[in-house]
């Protein structure tokens, strides 16, 4: 928090305070923050905009798929038409992949927090050069400079 204040000063303007169960910290960013290029690439609040993005965006996921879950299990097997059986098992295949990519996903999110934590998000795995923010805007997890 010091870091925070020092490098954007005592008046960084109206502080919204969020609670993130899985860190168990009070974090401070401004309200309408976005990072933009025209600031130091990864500072302070970059990063805490970032985790922040990461930790709600997981935290979606993770709802929704026991929503799918509770769903699931609430859904009769025992349909009366062979084409109702025939829909509700497609329906569910399909669920069953989605979950399966957001698993995937959620392994990806899991791994931009930890090189969050050490220093490594934002910057390209080969090259070590920054990704820039308005494509770790557009893929928080990205981690090659390189893709198109």
């Amino acid at each position: 928090m010091t870091s925070f204040l020092n490098f954007f000063g005592r008046n960084a303007g109206i502080l919204a305070v969020f609670r993130q169960k899985n860190y168990g910290e009070l974090t401070n960013l401004p309200k309408e923050y976005k990072p933009s290029e025209n600031e130091p690439f990864m500072n302070p609040l970059q990063r805490e905009y970032f985790r922040l993005k990461l930790v709600r965006w997981k935290e979606d996921l993770l709802k929704e798929s026991k929503e799918t879950l509770c769903h699931l299990q609430k859904e009769s097997w025992a349909e009366p038409d062979i084409s109702d059986k025939a829909s509700f098992e497609e329906t569910f295949a399909v669920e069953l992949k989605t979950r399966d990519r957001e698993r995937k996903l959620i392994s990806k999110i899991n791994d931009a927090l930890q090189r969050l934590q050490k220093g490594d998000y934002g910057y390209c795995k080969e090259t070590g050069e920054p990704i820039g923010v308005r494509r770790l805007e557009a893929w928080d997890t990205d981690t090659d400079l390189q893709r198109s």
